[in-house]
């Protein structure tokens, strides 16, 4: 075979398997974009702030899907499960008088097979306390899947300290 002839095959065959690749990771729903579902996690993410403004922990803590599955990191410290992560926030939530601001900059939901979720956004909360503001300017992920009851409920949660450059 000349030279032109392997080279035009050589290219053939890679046109084809990535188009095969991105066609498969189309049609598994992988690539798809559940705008109805995204919908459904804005919403869910707005009333999460609301039980956060209202101050009630209780409704906060039920976006949680507590369980044996449930991770959190945060702050680069090892990774805890739901019993940590819900006494955190009872603690730190509970405590909050006032929320002067609570901004998730550059939100962006990604919806697999239209039952996980994986939300990031950058922080900006101004969460004034009895005497201190706290300002927290994180990167935060969020892992929502959807239970049988078709609500969305966070699995995993990852904090960290955004870069101030």
């Amino acid at each position: 075979m000349n030279v032109l002839y392997k080279a035009t095959l050589v290219i053939f065959i890679l046109f084809i398997c990535g188009s095969t690749s991105l066609q498969a990771q189309s049609e598994d729903g992988i690539m798809n974009e559940y705008p109805a579902e995204k919908e459904e996690i804005l919403q869910t993410w707005n009333e999460i702030v609301e039980s956060i403004k209202d101050g009630d922990v209780d409704k906060l803590i039920s976006f949680h899907a507590y369980g044996p599955k449930f991770t959190e990191f945060k702050h680069g410290a090892f990774r805890n499960g739901g019993e940590e992560n819900e006494l955190f926030e009872r603690e730190v939530f509970g405590s909050v008088k006032e929320v002067v601001k609570m901004k998730a900059k550059d939100m962006k939901i990604a919806v697999y097979h239209g039952n996980v979720a994986v939300v990031t956004f950058h922080s900006d909360f101004h969460l004034q306390f009895e005497e201190e503001l706290a300002v927290v300017n994180d990167q935060i992920s969020l892992v929502f899947v959807k239970n049988n009851a078709g609500e969305w409920k966070i699995v995993h949660e990852h904090h960290s300290p955004l870069s101030k450059s």
